[in-house]
């Protein structure tokens, strides 16, 4: 069977998040995508280049955090997931990322919301 659109550009944003290559990246977005930090974030990237860019700023060196993910909503339009990251040397964050796809499978916008998770 195979994997949903949903859970494809889940895995090829991990992916990205591991390599930190621009084409794993960019692959992600459209050329017009929208990647929000938070909801209504007027300092969200727009078009795949600063996005790229931006991403690249901010990167997390691979083997420095852990993701686990589950899918709540999957269309071929919409996907909606819970996330928990784990940086064991800062902070963890529990997740909600929604992403709108296009008719390709490239996200067209993407925003997350990430809040401190208490570490036990």
């Amino acid at each position: 069977m195979a994997a949903s659109a949903g859970a494809e550009w889940v895995a090829g944003y991990v992916r990205a998040w591991e390599t930190n290559d621009p084409a794993d990246i960019g692959a992600l977005f459209t050329d017009d995508a929208v990647y929000e930090y938070r909801p209504d974030d007027p300092e969200a990237a727009r078009g795949r280049d600063v996005i790229i860019a931006s991403w690249l700023e901010s990167k997390d060196d691979a083997g420095t955090w852990a993701f686990d993910w589950r899918l709540l909503v999957d269309t071929p339009e919409l996907v909606i997931i819970t996330g928990r990251t784990e940086y064991p040397a800062e902070k963890d964050y529990d997740n909600l990322w929604v992403i709108r796809l296009g008719p390709d499978g490239r996200a067209t916008h993407f925003t997350e919301w990430y809040m401190t998770r208490p570490r036990t």
